[in-house]
């Protein structure tokens, strides 16, 4: 049997009291060495960016595009690119108001993708060297499409209307790709540029639809620079016929306006004398 220890037993005489122990001095904290290198602050580690959201817009015209890749331009209704593109007819209403502004934002999307290169080897070239090279990176960035593209000429080709209103887009475009390659595109000489610009690129890009054997695009090449070169005789041709016209436009100005003030003095005298 285990034995107890005596609840009788007496205190070691020499053990150390609890006021002894607590009376002894605490050891001192160390120093910090003023040499020691500083810990650098922890910086917050930045948060992961959050995936950026898909424009609504480019999915419509990429819903379009797609679609243009197997049906014909006819066949395609504003409830097929809404229900390729996930969105409701609401959404695809508050962002497009047709389907003609539909591929007018895919234009857009290339005239975007033209404008974002640099070509700061061509400024000291002649301009049609500079608009060759532009108009040549259309073609590149129009490439990928091209099965969407013959769907939409031959849509188009019978569709007035339509092809009325992309020329409109046409034209605005082509301004741009004017400016890009550093030739005046405003004013009324620079809407007849890119309205003549409209029908070049409107013959090469037969051409450039049948090209697809080739990813140089040495057809499409050889045909826009001989389109540039008739388009640059004929606008020589215009200048020397504007140069020559310059003083009978002149004398036929200050001739209407004379007869403008004559009729506007005599308003005058009848409301005079009314």
């Amino acid at each position: 049997m285990a034995r107890k220890p005596s609840n009788d037993a007496k205190p070691d005489p020499n053990a150390p009291t609890p006021e002894a122990a607590s009376s002894e001095p605490a050891a001192a904290a160390p120093k910090p060495d003023p040499n020691a290198p500083k810990p650098d602050a922890a910086s917050p580690e930045p948060a992961a960016a959050a995936p950026k959201a898909e424009d609504p817009r480019e999915k419509v015209v990429d819903a379009l595009l797609a679609l243009l890749a197997e049906r014909r331009w006819g066949d395609i209704g504003l409830y097929d690119i809404a229900e390729r593109a996930a969105v409701s007819l609401a959404e695809l209403r508050a962002l497009f108001p047709s389907k003609g502004a539909i591929l007018a934002g895919f234009v857009r999307r290339i005239d975007l993708a033209v404008l974002a290169g640099r070509a700061d080897d061509l400024v000291d070239e002649p301009a049609r060297e500079r608009l060759f090279d532009v108009l040549m990176r259309r073609f590149e960035a129009l490439a990928p499409h091209r099965a969407a593209l013959r769907a939409v000429r031959r849509g188009l080709s019978v569709d007035p209307l339509g092809a009325g209103a992309m020329n409109q887009v046409a034209v605005s475009s082509m301004q741009w790709m004017l400016a890009a390659a550093g030739v005046q595109e405003s004013g009324p000489i620079g809407a007849a540029r890119a309205q003549a610009l409209v029908l070049a690129n409107a013959r090469v890009f037969d051409v450039f639809l049948d090209d697809d054997d080739d990813p140089g695009l040495a057809r499409t090449m050889k045909a826009l620079d001989e389109q540039l070169r008739k388009a640059e005789r004929w606008a020589r041709r215009a200048d020397d016929v504007g140069r020559l016209t310059a003083p009978l436009r002149d004398a036929c100005g200050r001739i209407l306006g004379r007869a403008s003030e004559r009729r506007r003095d005599e308003a005058d005298d009848v409301a005079t004398a009314a």
